[in-house]
């Protein structure tokens, strides 16, 4: 690991797709290993220490969501030295296919998770089905999952209207049933926000003895990109690869949201919209005192003015 900084040191942000996964095959060449999974997906690997890091990512969320166009794991592999295992995908196809369904079972069969004393799994949305459906493939695994899909299968989801698309793609053979697939976790943490419907009935599906359930009351639906902006996804998942991942020490690290915008104006807009103006009050107090917020300060004088 001791040249990875370097390469890793290789621009990859806005390049064109093939020129991307050129870059991506260098790096991972260099340090471990990268596979072509058929047309739409790949995979690459970087050798660390003894804790393995599995992300499901697609190579659109890559572009958009990191400041270096580098997948997820990169930074963890930075600061900690992990080893990292990154299956892409390009586009949303929740990773059901033939050629990674038999690339985790040959993984499986070479021992290739047996060298890690930890794995964590982690994806979310469309990614985080997949982290839960193929953690199957590591028995002791942690799994980490933002917002997953438990299935698209429509006997037992159709009332997910969001992915219609996908109602043709089997969810019922190899990988198939998320829920069932993290039965061999040591444990699994599932992250939503209760507020968000859909995306807490496909969470109440994954009721096993080793999930624990994180909830993150209006964040809205787009939870990733909203730890990431607050710098707090790699702590999360920093405390799953040191086993001290719990509901105490998730709401410690996610205390950060109260300076941040996008959750205070989803409660700010929850407040007035229960009629709550004690509570609005005093969260724009609040948050006044603490924050450059005009949009806070307008509401607070707003109050302010009706109350003379």
């Amino acid at each position: 690991m001791q040249d990875a900084p370097n390469a890793f040191d290789l621009p990859m942000l806005g390049l064109k797709k093939a020129e991307w996964l050129a870059k991506l095959a260098e790096v991972a060449g260099a340090h471990g290993f990268y596979q072509e999974l058929g047309s739409r997906h790949a995979s690459s690997y970087i050798d660390g220490q003894d804790t393995l890091l599995v992300t499901f990512e697609t190579i659109q969320g890559i572009q958009a969501l990191s400041d270096t166009g580098q997948p997820i794991g990169f930074d963890l592999v930075r600061a900690l030295g992990w080893s990292h295992l990154c299956v892409l995908s390009d586009g949303d196809t929740w990773f059901r296919n033939g050629k990674v369904f038999d690339y985790f079972d040959n993984l499986t069969d070479d021992g290739f998770f047996d060298e890690f004393d930890r794995v964590i799994f982690y994806g979310a949305g469309p990614c985080g089905y997949a982290a839960a459906a193929f953690s199957v493939a590591a028995p002791g695994a942690t799994v980490v999952a933002i917002q997953p899909q438990a299935t698209l299968d429509p006997t037992d989801a159709g009332w997910d209207d969001r992915f219609v698309h996908m109602r043709r793609t089997s969810f019922t053979d190899r990988y198939g049933y998320a829920p069932d697939m993290i039965e061999g976790a040591e444990a699994a943490f599932i992250l939503f926000d209760p507020r968000e419907t859909l995306d807490a009935m496909h969470a109440s599906l994954f009721r096993r003895p080793n999930v624990t359930a994180l909830r993150m009351p209006f964040m809205g639906a787009a939870l990733q990109s909203d730890l990431l902006e607050m710098q707090l996804l790699y702590r999360v998942l920093a405390k799953a690869g040191a086993r001290k991942l719990t509901p105490h020490s998730f709401a410690r690290i996610t205390r950060a949201r109260r300076d941040h915008p996008a959750y205070l104006r989803n409660l700010l807009a929850h407040l007035d919209a229960q009629g709550r103006t004690r509570l609005v009050r005093a969260l724009c107090e609040n948050v006044v005192e603490r924050l450059p917020a005009p949009k806070f300060k307008r509401r607070l004088d707003a109050l302010n003015a009706a109350s003379r």
